[in-house]
């Protein structure tokens, strides 16, 4: 499956960066390219400027609003990130047409950080423009969800999450949710863990986007999981897990490869464990915590070389999945890729009653309400908000 990546704000476009350079890799590792253009649009010059892997030309970094922002953002105020998409967006269609292998192209996937102005804002005006220009192809939304430390202090973050969500829920065909806070690492400095956060947001995307594009018959597996299978399976609330074992090696005895180990029955109730603990280790670093029983529709992909790949490995991993996602319609697909590890990646998505979306609803329906409350001089009592989408406003 072969994407155009357009990162909206900070957030949004480091993480297009890192698909940039994941494309990079593929390239190098695989002879494939599943990035046919990669997009950063932002209201800052410096945010811009920071990047590494997207073009460095104004088609590639996309400064919008320039005279009313003079390239300082919009402060987190997303009303405004939404009025300047709307103004500039035909410099986003125009970076677009840019794109030299467009015609490959499969989807969009437009991304952003939800707490922020410029991202939050933009990305659901973008996605409603690209739609009225590029009809037949699906687009598809990864939004971050802020640190928990981000809802405490910054009281404007629910509210700026809660319009995000409800705008690209309306436009998007899906939209992948990611929880910033299952990345973090305490302990580590700032730098190191944007870095870490942004690889591991993208590296489950990886092996995803490839096997459709392989052309050597080596590499193709029994059952390939292409573009069709993706686009039948993303619809609404998604998230996506990546999870990994390592294989051990083969011992070699007098300069010969023990080949009786290799059958032996104990090793090969081992290689089928590994699968069933590298979906286990999916399942649990999915993207957002949800209930996997929630998911009207999933897929997942097993990669590993030939001879570690089974029927029984296969049974097992299915039959896993289908035990905690009952209700699912279930795609899955081997790629026959690696020499040291076995990798699982798994989509739970069309989730219903996602706790920390509806979470993010009613904290954004209080913000209102209190807003409402301090502009009409009343004193703001807590008590639970009676209300619906409706009575939160839509950024479009």
């Amino acid at each position: 499956m072969k994407l155009v990546v357009i990162g909206c704000g900070q957030c949004g476009g480091r993480i297009a960066d890192e698909f940039a350079r994941q494309n990079i890799v593929a390239r190098t590792q695989r002879g494939l390219d599943i990035i046919t253009g990669a997009l950063a649009v932002n209201t800052d010059t410096a945010d811009l400027s920071g990047l590494s892997y997207i073009k460095p030309d104004y088609q590639h970094r996309i400064l919008i609003g320039g005279q009313r922002t003079r390239g300082h953002g919009v402060g987190k105020v997303n009303e405004i990130g939404a009025e300047i998409a709307r103004e500039d967006s035909d410099k986003v269609l125009e970076g677009i047409r840019s794109v030299e292998r467009f015609a490959e192209t499969d989807a969009f996937l437009l991304i952003a950080g939800a707490a922020g102005g410029t991202g939050s804002g933009t990305v659901s005006v973008l996605t409603q423009q690209i739609k009225e220009h590029y009809a037949g192809k699906p687009l598809y939304a990864i939004i971050v969800l802020p640190f928990r430390y981000e809802e405490i202090t910054e009281e404007r973050t629910v509210y700026n999450v809660g319009t995000c969500l409800k705008s690209i829920y309306l436009v998007a065909d899906a939209v992948v949710l990611v929880d910033n806070q299952r990345y973090v690492r305490e302990k580590s400095s700032i730098s190191s863990n944007f870095s870490s956060i942004n690889t591991r947001i993208v590296t489950p995307f990886y092996n995803l986007l490839c096997p459709g594009e392989e052309t050597n018959r080596k590499y193709i597996g029994a059952r390939v999981l292409d573009a069709g299978d993706i686009m039948q399976t993303l619809a609404g609330w998604a998230v996506i897990g990546h999870g990994t074992t390592n294989i051990p090696r083969i011992k070699i005895f007098d300069g010969n490869f023990d080949f009786r180990g290799k059958l032996d029955f104990r090793n090969k109730a081992n290689a089928t464990l590994r699968g069933v603990q590298a979906m286990n280790q999916a399942i649990s670093a999915l993207s957002l915590g949800c209930t996997p029983a929630d998911a009207k529709r999933a897929l997942y992909l097993l990669t590993a070389p030939h001879g570690e790949m089974t029927m029984d490995m296969i049974k097992q991993i299915s039959s896993y999945l289908k035990r905690i996602a009952p209700q699912a319609i279930i795609r899955a697909g081997d790629y026959p890729r690696g020499k040291g590890s076995l990798d699982v990646t798994v989509v739970l998505s069309e989730l219903i009653n996602s706790r920390k979306v509806m979470d993010y609803f009613n904290k954004a329906l209080r913000y209102t309400h209190l807003v409402k409350m301090r502009r009409g001089g009343m004193e703001y009592e807590y008590r639970e908000i009676e209300g619906n989408l409706s009575d939160l406003p839509s950024l479009l």
